[in-house]
């Protein structure tokens, strides 16, 4: 796991350093520079030295852009420097490194410091193949004012490669959320990784994120506590159930899958099939009775188990009679894809729910419509998995979506708290919420995944893995990762185009497989 952190506790260590270490902020600010400047510098390997255009604000942000456009004049790069305010309003160790700038100017080297007074200041821009963003830093919240919005639209409109220094304007490194954001290709956080930059707009605006450094040792972060996560390729192995040697079908893991109806059967072989390819020994499937050929003519394993449904060709509180032994005999069981949400149905589950709180469940889909509107209140949650998307989820909590992406880490936690359940909640990008109040954000998939049945596909497996574990927690970790990674590699083949869900479901045993063999020939 790589552990993430808030703008408070990355302020913090700052002034850790400058108090507790007495290393000055213009050494903090020149050890930044000097990271960010190799790491782009090894993104550019190959390129002449071509021209750099650097956007500087008032603060400490804008001071390392200063910095920053030094070492590229030490290395004979060509920069232009656009500052968005003016000598007077700059301070301390960021005046300083604008003063030295100012200089170096003076002295012939080849750098325009251009100080923005409208759009047209930003023209020689234009002419820079790689524009880098240090205008704002962590302390800017809320909507982007004036100039800095017109400035940001402005830089997002060029054809370059747009660099962040430590978090693209606009975006909120905590929440993941802003209006106009910088839309970098490339973000280079400074001393450690901040939670906002993976998930929300931060997945969207930030590129790819490296980690740079201020001068403070990994020692002093390793005792901070932290709550947010991203999820490593290393988790995904390390999680994998064990398979014992003397394994057999109903000791690799039983599953119930209680999914599908007339209108939706499609989810339910999604999710049955992706059982079995989760590697668990036996998968039945509860249908409704009046359909069960349809299910038979497309399941590749597991058994059908059909249950009364009266000719009504959903699932009812009556039909639970037929469904009792077999719930009984599963280690985990998946219900919701494909169900429908005729209101008997939605009592059914609510039904089923509450009479084995014991159970390990994985609830999604139309299962996850007889919790909303806080409906979940009066059902026992504990240790089950819900599998949301972000509708599903703001629709449970009774808000907008806009409202839940405004405070989407916040919100899960608060979630998984009061309930006791693990909330997965799906999207780009997937991010698992668990009882102690901890967020785990993955870091594989891609926009191919964005079509009917993944969500279906996943449900399947993770119940699978925790089929053959018994372990909740540590199961979705390995499941939504290589869920995810399956859609990846894929696209060796593939393009994001014309991928399907079947698609993912059938490459899931090589992404297991691509797991193991990379760790275990690691190890």
């Amino acid at each position: 796991m790589i552990p993430l952190y808030t703008t408070k506790q990355v302020r913090e260590a700052d002034k850790y350093a400058i108090e507790k270490c007495s290393i000055p902020g213009a050494i903090l600010m020149e050890n930044a520079a000097r990271s960010i400047f190799e790491i782009i510098e090894s993104y550019l390997a190959g390129e002449a030295a071509i021209k750099i255009g650097i956007i500087c604000g008032k603060g400490n942000n804008g001071g390392d852009g200063f910095a920053l456009a030094r070492h590229f004049l030490n290395f004979n790069y060509p920069v232009t420097v656009i500052t968005a305010g003016t000598e007077k309003e700059l301070k301390g160790d960021a005046l300083l490194n604008y003063i030295i700038l100012k200089k170096l100017a003076l002295s012939g080297k080849n750098l325009s410091i251009i100080a923005y007074k409208g759009n047209n200041s930003l023209t020689p821009l234009k002419g820079c193949p790689v524009i880098v963003d240090a205008l704002l830093g962590t302390g800017a919240k809320g909507i982007l004012k004036e100039p800095f919005k017109s400035i940001i639209e402005y830089a997002n409109k060029l054809n370059s490669y747009r660099i962040a220094v430590d978090i693209p304007t606009g975006l909120d490194a905590d929440t993941g959320e802003g209006d106009t954001i910088f839309n970098a290709d490339l973000t280079v956080s400074l001393c450690e990784l901040k939670t906002g930059l993976f998930y929300g707009k931060g997945y969207v605006n930030c590129g790819k994120v490296e980690k740079g450094y201020i001068g403070i040792g990994e020692e002093y972060f390793n005792n901070i506590t932290v709550k947010d996560y991203l999820i490593e390729p290393e988790d995904a192995f390390n999680y994998l159930p064990d398979k014992s040697p003397d394994a057999y079908k109903y000791t690799a893991g039983k599953t119930l899958v209680i999914a599908g109806s007339g209108r939706f059967t499609g989810a339910a072989l999604l999710t049955a099939n992706a059982v079995m390819k989760s590697g668990a020994g036996a998968c039945v499937l509860a249908f409704p009775e009046s359909i069960k050929n349809s299910a038979l003519r497309k399941l590749n394993v597991p058994t059908v188990l059909p249950y009364d449904d009266s000719g009504k060709e959903h699932l009812t509180v009556k039909s639970l009679n037929d469904l009792k032994e077999k719930i009984k005999w599963a280690d985990s069981i998946a219900i919701g894809p494909g169900l429908g949400r005729e209101p008997e149905t939605l009592l059914a589950v609510q039904t089923i729910i509450n009479e084995n709180d014991k159970k390990h469940f994985v609830i999604d889909a139309d299962a996850l419509y007889a919790l909303q509107n806080k409906k979940y209140n009066s059902i026992n949650l504990k240790g089950k998995v819900l599998t949301p998307h972000q509708k599903e989820f703001a629709d449970m909590l009774g808000i907008t979506l806009e409202e839940l992406r405004m405070d989407m880490l916040n919100k899960g936690k608060k979630f998984a708290l009061k309930t006791g359940c693990n909330l997965v909640l799906k999207g780009a990008p997937t991010i698992i919420f668990n009882p102690k109040g901890e967020a785990f954000i993955n870091s594989s998939g891609n926009p191919g995944m964005a079509k009917f049945g993944s969500g279906d596909v996943l449900t399947g497996f993770i119940a699978g893995i925790i089929a053959q574990s018994g372990k909740v927690e540590e199961s979705i970790i390995p499941a939504v990762y290589i869920h995810s990674l399956s859609a990846d590699l894929l696209l060796k083949k593939k393009t994001v185009y014309g991928m399907t869900s079947s698609d993912i479901l059938e490459n899931l045993p090589y992404a297991i497989k691509f797991i193991c063999d990379t760790f275990t020939s690691v190890s």
